[in-house]
């Protein structure tokens, strides 16, 4: 009996183990969901700003609220919070909750203060300060490190009071720019246009949040608690209300426009079988942002449909990007459902693995559709030129 059961220790101890391992090496999992996390400004003992006493704790935490339930009405969406209620989360954890979760993107909201009587919203993506008061608003917001235990080693490569300190992390975002731009713009659009809002643009600044994810990712500062009318509006459930249903249609049309299946709403009452997913709506025109006075506004390229369709190849190939991953994974088709025509790149410490060798943007679109079909609704397209990664835009030019 005890020959027995050391015979079964020993095959539990060594022959599991290397099951398991073989298994990480080489199971790729695709996502059936379009995962959005969705981040409050400070909680706990860190209130935020306080202009006329209101706290931006409660705010932010209000209006993602009011975002995810939007939201969660559509079954293909995945929302997560990096806090659900009043609790300190350090930046870097809010960071970790979004790249475990290989979300699609990552939104954080917070509230303004100034001592003006400024008002207005404004949408950040990662970057350099393009001017001292950019500087001012991240600085700010990252002041909020010398609350969490062991900051020094954590950030020990970032100096808040420093601009300069960005630019070397800047570049962990670099590949997701044009898409948090992307987002940014709607996000403002719908404040300005739907809300009547003062249009303070999309903005660039060293924020360490943003910093923290390898997704499109942007900060939201929904207005000035210190200007008495705004600050009212967002602390009431009005407001709340508004700007979270500004933000979700934001994301919604940010997920049509990059080529995401889209599924209607299910009904509170109603069972998500009922519901049928829309086709894949194909991307429109993207304006390009108008400059206003002093402020330095991120542009995006018009990018005319007409053009999209008979772009040929002058040293430019479309791809496909799966995924990234940090593992190591061989190309072929059993490791990625079926696809062939795979390549790989080294990006940091991850890889890029990529379907397909298009010739021509249309053909591209093709692919895309071929990956969504294998399980990869959350692919994307992209471009290089003689070898080297370009943005779209350029390709298309």
């Amino acid at each position: 009996m005890n020959k027995s059961r050391l015979t079964f220790l020993v095959f539990l101890l060594l022959v599991l183990p290397l099951a398991s391992f073989n298994k990480n090496d080489t199971e790729v999992q695709s996502k059936d969901k379009f995962v959005v996390v969705l981040d409050a400004g400070h909680g706990g003992h860190d209130p935020g700003n306080i202009g006329n006493g209101y706290l931006e704790k409660k705010i932010a935490l209000a209006i993602v609220l009011k975002v995810g339930k939007e939201l969660e009405k559509h079954p293909d969406i995945e929302v997560v919070y990096t806090r659900s209620d009043d609790t300190f989360v350090d930046l870097f954890q809010r960071g970790e909750i979004a790249n475990q979760a290989n979300a699609d993107l990552f939104v954080s909201v917070h509230c303004n203060a100034h001592n003006s009587d400024a008002y207005g919203t404004e949408t950040y993506v990662l970057g350099l300060h393009a001017n001292r008061q950019n500087f001012e608003v991240a600085k700010k917001e990252n002041s909020v490190i010398y609350l969490e235990d062991d900051y020094e080693q954590r950030y020990a490569e970032y100096d808040i009071n420093s601009p300069e300190s960005v630019i070397g992390l800047t570049i962990m975002q670099e590949e997701f720019l044009d898409q948090s731009i992307q987002l940014g713009k709607k996000l403002q659009d719908n404040f300005t246009k739907e809300l009547k809002r003062k249009d303070r643009k999309v903005k660039q600044a060293g924020f360490i949040v943003l910093h923290q994810t390898f997704m499109p990712s942007v900060l939201v500062e929904a207005g000035f608690l210190t200007n008495k009318n705004e600050g009212s509006y967002l602390n009431s459930k009005k407001g709340q209300d508004e700007m979270g249903k500004a933000i979700a249609n934001a994301v919604l049309a940010y997920k049509e426009d990059m080529g995401f299946a889209i599924a209607q709403p299910v009904a509170e009452t109603a069972k998500i079988e009922e519901v049928e997913a829309a086709v894949n709506v194909p991307a429109g025109t993207t304006k390009v942002d108008e400059p206003v006075n002093d402020e330095q506004p991120v542009k995006q390229e018009e990018v005319q449909v007409a053009e999209e369709k008979k772009a040929e190849s002058n040293g430019v190939v479309f791809k496909v990007q799966l995924m990234a991953s940090g593992k190591n994974i061989p190309l072929n088709g059993s490791n990625f459902n079926g696809l062939n025509e795979l390549s790989k790149e080294p990006y940091k410490n991850m890889f890029r693995y990529m379907y397909g060798n298009a010739n021509t943007f249309e053909a591209a679109k093709q692919l895309k559709k071929d990956a969504d079909a294998q399980g990869y609704t959350t692919s994307y397209i992209v471009a290089y030129k003689d070898g080297v990664r370009v943005p779209i835009t350029d390709a298309l030019k």
